[in-house]
């Protein structure tokens, strides 16, 4: 008999999305998996399956959430939406939609990138969209919730950004101060995120759980 699980993986052409992708397909305990893509990753391997969708017809494609365990990785920046209600459709409305599609079909366990600093309450407009989404997707009542809250990510992209290539340098300019409770704020390499997203549905509990940058790079790093 059987007992590989399955996974279905929501942006997997991001940074943690595509290092999530490989962890997942190298992995013996997972026997196959489902992408759903805006494009085509060109990513080839007996236990993958890539689906082009439109994500403002998600519902469409209801039938690829009947696996064992749910992965969103789903997010953008301001700048590359052009506007904060189009931020907010990727980053909000598509992950909300996602999980409300995945306990449809009765999913045990989902996994989300959310960021560091998330706070519905929060006066900046990225964080308060982060937060208002936690909010959102742990009413939903999946019985296993993971949140993954990684600092400033490092790693190669497939689109260029110079703000964030900036934003890399000065991270690691600052990391011998960041120590004690600021040892969270610490860049952390979207392979790390992955490689702890992965260890944490397989020992996963019930309820919804919140995991922070520096716990993400404990884990990561094993």
């Amino acid at each position: 008999m059987d007992n590989k699980k399955s996974a279905l993986i929501l942006g997997s052409t991001g940074l943690i999305g595509s290092y999530l992708t490989n962890e997942i397909l190298e992995n013996s305990e997972y026997g196959s998996a489902c992408t759903l893509v805006r494009s085509p990753i060109n990513l080839k391997h007996p236990k993958l399956k890539e689906v082009v969708i439109d994500f403002s017809r998600l519902s469409d494609h209801s039938s690829e959430f009947l696996v064992d365990e749910v992965f969103i990785c789903l997010g953008t920046t301001r700048k590359q939406a052009g506007s904060k209600e189009s931020f907010k459709k990727v980053d909000y409305d598509y992950v909300v939609e996602a999980a409300l599609l995945a306990k449809a079909q009765g999913v045990q366990k989902i996994a989300v990138v959310s960021a560091i600093g998330a706070d519905s309450q929060s006066r900046f407009f990225y964080n308060s969209i982060k937060g208002q989404m936690e909010e959102a997707v742990s009413s939903i009542g999946i019985p296993s919730t993971y949140f993954f809250r990684p600092s400033l990510l490092l790693g190669e992209r497939k689109d260029y950004r110079l703000g964030e290539k900036v934003g890399e340098w000065l991270g690691k300019m600052v990391q011998p101060i960041l120590i004690g409770k600021l040892v969270k704020y610490r860049s952390i390499e979207g392979e790390k995120v992955a490689k702890a997203m992965v260890a944490f549905m397989k020992n996963s509990k019930k309820g919804v759980h919140f995991v922070e940058s520096d716990l993400i790079q404990k884990i990561g790093s094993l």
